[in-house]
């Protein structure tokens, strides 16, 4: 298989196309200030940076962030497999390439074997791309699996998270485990903030199935819960005890809009 490199999607759109202003831009959202701390996995939104950089920043600003990740993120385009891996190749942004990590792609391979090798998936989507600016500021010699979720069914998702967490087990080093999710969508804020909060209530519970289940009793339109769902699953089995939501806005705080508004959550498990 022929090395992929993946050039940037959504560059000028989501995030400044200028490498200056975009590690600039980058920079105002991270706090220098605050306590880094390992963690299994996170929860962070994928949003243009006006709206949701500021979120995703509060998480990153509090990681001590390994030198691999798994990077779950949804399938927004409906293009590809429904479990979609790349393992070769790398994604540039402005700020330069990041190289994914072959080795933990094979071995999520080896170990779900319905994951599928697939580029179309990840061509256009921009849930992934968008956190690789955080990473590669906060981590240069980062090195990631991307994974694109397409499918909302929970034994699926479980099962791919019981995977992931058996493979580093296997490594025995620290991985990252991030899904990138927005939250509720396009209802007024007074809604999307009461939604939320349930969909939260489950995260911080550290279960998966209530989780799955809220979002599908309450109609929660939160993009990423099927790489939610997994990270918990994995995060859970590989002993993680505390969930903490680290910063919740909405749309509306930026553009001043209530009546349309989508929710932003930024969570770290250890």
């Amino acid at each position: 298989m022929t090395a992929f490199i993946r050039p940037p999607a959504v560059a000028g759109r989501f995030y400044p196309h200028e490498p200056d202003v975009l590690r600039t831009e980058v920079d105002s959202y991270l706090d220098s200030s605050s306590q880094r701390t390992s963690a299994l996995g996170c929860i962070v939104p994928h949003a243009g940076y006006m709206y949701s950089g500021h979120v995703a920043g509060a998480v990153y600003s509090q990681l001590n962030l390994p030198n691999r990740c798994i990077l779950l993120c949804p399938n927004h385009t409906g293009r590809g497999q429904a479990l979609s891996i790349m393992s070769k190749g790398e994604w540039k942004t402005p700020l330069g390439s990041v190289r994914i990590d072959s080795d933990l792609a094979n071995f999520l391979k080896q170990k779900f074997s319905f994951l599928a090798e697939d580029i179309d998936a990840h061509r256009a989507e921009h849930a992934a791309e968008v956190q690789l600016p955080f990473l590669q500021i906060c981590q240069p010699n980062l090195t990631f699996v991307p994974i694109a979720l397409g499918t909302g069914q929970f034994e699926i998702l479980a099962a791919l998270g019981l995977a992931i967490a058996e493979v580093l087990t296997h490594i025995g080093e620290s991985v990252l485990i991030i899904a990138s999710s927005d939250m509720n969508h396009y209802e007024n804020d007074r809604i999307t903030r009461a939604k939320d909060a349930k969909a939260i209530d489950q995260i911080l519970c550290l279960n998966p199935r209530g989780l799955f289940d809220v979002v599908m009793q309450e109609q929660i339109s939160m993009c990423g819960f099927g790489p939610s769902v997994a990270m918990l699953t994995a995060t859970k089995r590989l002993g993680a005890q505390h969930a903490r939501l680290v910063k919740y806005a909405t749309s509306g705080d930026v553009s001043g809009d209530r009546n349309m508004v989508v929710g932003y959550a930024g969570v770290v498990i250890s």
